[in-house]
């Protein structure tokens, strides 16, 4: 029987595309032909991938594949499954560009379950291939297209199941998973300019209001809560004075919250 079936009290009302939205950083937004063909003119999140190649410029990144084995069992929770499943999309980034391409089958696989378990399980098939594909030529570009096709896809299909409030959670989840991969890297090989990188206060903020901004069936519970809390702080370890570099007490603070965040991510 289908999650969605058994668990229908999780299913959340509808709401008003965009209403009390904050502003998305615009380097954080696909181009609009992207968006057109995707038929997401009216509503989008940020996209995983060009969360991904803002961070991309502190690699090499830091990778380790224990955390799969973790998305064996589906969480309940749908708010869960939408943030695992934003991990998962960033993962798949991640594994590629630190040579670990063979783990996208698994990646792949965890991603279908996970979609399916959403209701969005239809438009996530036909990417499945695309992916095997290009992690196997270890080819970061063509990945990074069907990644992020991948996420919009789910996007449409939330849209029309009138729960677009997870698209969001999608969105943090992958843009968290990033966030720890590129800290611990940055961590382990310091720089004032690499560590730049990881300090956009306007992404922690965007987050934190969007999840003020959610359905209160979906911003109520207490792992929500905690994220809000937690982003809010890391937004503050972020605020840099102006042409001030970070350092690397403020990167490790950086690190130490993002760790947090992505363990309730995962959980």
């Amino acid at each position: 029987m289908k999650l969605s079936l058994v668990l229908p009290f999780l299913l959340l009302p509808a709401m008003s595309l965009g209403q009390n939205r904050p502003a998305i950083p615009g380097d954080l937004l696909d181009d609009e032909q992207f968006r057109s063909e995707s038929g997401l003119n009216e509503f989008t999140v940020p996209s995983i991938a060009k969360i991904f190649d803002e961070l991309e410029k502190v690699s090499p990144l830091t990778y380790q594949s224990e955390h799969l084995k973790n998305h064996e069992r589906l969480p309940l929770d749908r708010s869960r499954l939408a943030l695992r499943l934003g991990t998962l999309i960033a993962d798949g980034f991640i594994a590629v560009q630190t040579g670990n391409s063979q783990d996208v089958e698994a990646i792949s696989q965890h991603l279908s379950r996970y979609a399916k378990a959403l209701g969005a399980g239809d438009r996530i098939k036909k990417h499945a291939a695309a992916l095997l594909e290009h992690a196997k030529a270890k080819d970061l570009n063509k990945l990074k297209l069907a990644l992020a096709a991948t996420q919009r896809d789910v996007e449409r299909e939330l849209v029309g199941l009138r729960d677009p409030d997870l698209s969001h959670l999608i969105s943090l989840g992958g843009w968290l998973q990033a966030l720890d991969s590129a800290a611990q890297a940055v961590n382990q090989k310091f720089t004032p300019e690499r560590a730049a990188t990881l300090f956009r206060e306007d992404i922690a903020d965007y987050y934190a209001e969007s999840l003020g901004s959610l359905h209160p069936t979906l911003s109520q519970q207490k792992h929500m809560v905690e994220m809000r809390e937690l982003l809010h702080g890391l937004r503050t370890s972020m605020a840099l004075e102006e042409e001030a570099k970070p350092t690397a007490k403020e990167v490790t603070e950086v690190t130490e919250i993002s760790a947090k965040l992505i363990k309730i991510a995962r959980n």
